[in-house]
Formats: structure tokens, C-alpha cells, sequence
């Protein structure tokens, strides 16, 4: 009996470990400053200005990285997680500024409308983050990959996108949203608002170069 227990034990606790290893990669390959990249080069198999994936590259990943580890070196933040509410908002206020530079400077270089509205989208998407985490932890992971499934599921009833894209992207917001779950980085209700948001602002980006 036993050996039973123990050996019950130890698959539980192997189990346990897998799950937060996986959990850990979905958080690290789809975090929110790498996901604006991956949608940037999707984008990018139907256009043929190829130069504006390294654009979307510099103002959504390396600006903002680079930002998060001076405020880490400064002593702003403890750490690049950012478990705690308070040290969110300067990385995400100079991620809201640096998003929305990014999308000026594709229009004022004649990228794509729906490459230029998409990142017009994320900003304001960051900048809500920003706004909504001076009072309350939302999960950034969710906006992000809400406005990724937001986004593929507009281009894809538009024709502008395969429909394995949007049923892929709704199936990684799931799986990210549970790593957040199991990692214990937020709670449920934190996880479905950031999700809401980012699909809601894709949802209204999106809707508005359509009209346009």
C-alpha cells in the first residue's frame, strides 16, 4: 500500500512539473511583446514589403524590452515578470508610447492599412493595460492573444485570411491562458478581462478599416 502511495504520489508530482514547464514555454514563446512579431510576419506572407516586419520588430519588442531592463537596472522593477501590480505601469505606459510610434511610422512610410490599423489596435490595447492596471491586475498575456484572435478572426471573415489562422490563434489563447492560470500569475477573472479586451479592441479596429 505503500508503494502505492508513493509511486501515486510521484506521477502526481511529475505531472505537476510537466505542467508548469509547459505552462512556463507557452508564457515565454507567446509573451505580449513577441506576439505583435508573429502576426507582423503573418501579415507579411501576403504583402511583399518585407522590411516592415523588423519595423513592427523595433517598436514592439525591442524598444519596450530595452526599456523594461533600464527600469530593472534603475531598480524601478524587481524583476522582468513584473509579478507585483505597482511595478506594471511604467512598462506598460512606454510600451503604450512606443506601439503607437511604431503605428505613425508605418503610415507616415505607406505600410498597409491593415498592418498600420493593427498596431493602431495594439497600442490603444496597451495603453487600456496601462490604464486599467493602476487599479487592478489584468492579464497582459490575454489582451495580447485576444487581439491576436481578434485580429485573424476579422481578416479571416474579411477574405484577408485563412481560416486555420483565426482557429489556431483562439486555440493559443487558451492554451496561454491556462499557463497563466497554472502558473498562478493571475486568476480566472484576470485571464477572461484581458482576453475580452484585446478581442474587443481587435474586434473595433478591425471593423473600422473595414468601414474605412
Amino acid at each position: 500500500m505503500r508503494n502505492i502511495v508513493l509511486s501515486t504520489t510521484r506521477s502526481i508530482g511529475l505531472s505537476s512539473s510537466l505542467s508548469v514547464r509547459l505552462a512556463t514555454l507557452l508564457s515565454a514563446v507567446f509573451h505580449p511583446l513577441l506576439v505583435p512579431s508573429y502576426l507582423a510576419g503573418l501579415m507579411d506572407l501576403q504583402q511583399t514589403q518585407h522590411n516592415r516586419v523588423w519595423t513592427v520588430v523595433l517598436f514592439t519588442f525591442l524598444l519596450p524590452t530595452g526599456a523594461a531592463l533600464l527600469l530593472l537596472r534603475l531598480g524601478r522593477i524587481d524583476s522582468l515578470e513584473m509579478p507585483q501590480r505597482q511595478q506594471r505601469a511604467w512598462p506598460l505606459g512606454l510600451a503604450a508610447c512606443s506601439f503607437g510610434a511604431g503605428a505613425a511610422w508605418l503610415h507616415w512610410h505607406g505600410a498597409a492599412p491593415v498592418l498600420v490599423t493593427g498596431l493602431m489596435g495594439m497600442a490603444l490595447a496597451v495603453l487600456l493595460t496601462f490604464l486599467i492596471t493602476l487599479r487592478w491586475k489584468i492579464s497582459a498575456h490575454g489582451v495580447g492573444m485576444g487581439g491576436a484572435a481578434g485580429l485573424l478572426l476579422a481578416l479571416c471573415l474579411q477574405g484577408r485570411a485563412e481560416v486555420w489562422w483565426a482557429l489556431g490563434a483562439v486555440a493559443l489563447a487558451a492554451a496561454v491562458g491556462w499557463a497563466r492560470l497554472e502558473l498562478r500569475a493571475h486568476t480566472p477573472a484576470q485571464v477572461w478581462a484581458g482576453l475580452a479586451l484585446g478581442l474587443s479592441v481587435a474586434l473595433g479596429s478591425s471593423a473600422g478599416l473595414a468601414i474605412g
